[in-house]
């Protein structure tokens, strides 16, 4: 079953990846209730400073600083290979930088603190849903190790993604934008006031495109914060959009 795991032994649940992975680890979730649509009250902000990863002998990030305010996005975007998937992988706990600091809450904490995992939730460039599971058993595992929901949560969030025509075959016979619709409806669940998200609507058409759009607005207009990287736009209200512009480091 895949599951989301957390970035740390203690926290929630935070990033979709294989069971597997958590097993190995023996991380666990905890179980809190939440309802779709509630707002994320996040009256903070996530504050970076000089942050820096090095692949080997290169530096694929150089002091990179920022400031995400709640109910706001960075919109994160340059050329390939200029280090946004690095960047926020990084930011996740999942890449370890050679430099910079992080403040959460108006906390100085580490990248991989359990105070700020449990308020974030991170969608890679790939969903790694079980192939073999319907949308549904996906969605319920996903969320289960991370909140106690209910059906009805499911079909709500299902419904809002418009997946419930497709949510009982196997992820296996969904196309590449059907089963991104399930990964976002499995998002709008996890109740994490900051979203991470590497190329949001890729392998989506028009119609998905503006499901997305309408639940990433509805996600900061209840307090909520997203960063994004992307090479397409995201119809946000570009009063509340920030932009961090990456370039290759020259070796």
């Amino acid at each position: 079953m895949v599951v989301l795991h957390s970035l740390h032994l203690a926290a929630p649940v935070a990033e979709l990846v294989d069971a597997t992975d958590l097993k190995s680890v023996g991380r666990k979730a905890v179980p809190v209730r939440f309802r779709p649509g509630a707002p994320q009250l996040c009256m903070s902000s996530l504050v970076v400073n000089n942050l820096t990863v090095y692949r080997g002998e290169r530096a694929i990030l150089s002091r990179i600083s920022f400031e995400l305010g709640a109910g706001r996005a960075l919109v994160v975007t340059g050329p390939n290979g200029a280090g946004k998937t690095t960047l926020l992988r990084t930011l996740c706990g999942l890449v370890e930088p050679e430099d910079g600091a992080l403040r959460w809450r108006s906390e100085p904490l580490s990248f991989r603190d359990p105070r700020y995992h449990a308020d974030l939730a991170y969608l890679g460039h790939e969903a790694p849903l079980k192939m073999d599971l319907t949308g549904r058993e996906n969605l319920r595992g996903l969320v289960g190790l991370r909140r106690i929901v209910d059906q009805r949560d499911i079909e709500t969030a299902l419904g809002e993604m418009q997946a419930a025509s497709f949510a009982d075959r196997a992820v296996r016979t969904l196309s590449a934008g059907q089963r991104r619709r399930i990964a976002f409806a499995a998002l709008s669940l996890m109740g994490a006031a900051l979203w991470v998200l590497d190329e949001p609507v890729t392998n989506l058409d028009r119609a998905g495109e503006a499901l997305v759009q309408a639940l990433l607005s509805r996600h900061m207009a209840g307090g909520g914060m997203l960063l994004a990287a992307t090479h397409q736009p995201l119809g946000l209200d570009p009063s509340l959009c920030d932009s961090l512009v990456l370039s290759t480091v020259k070796a």
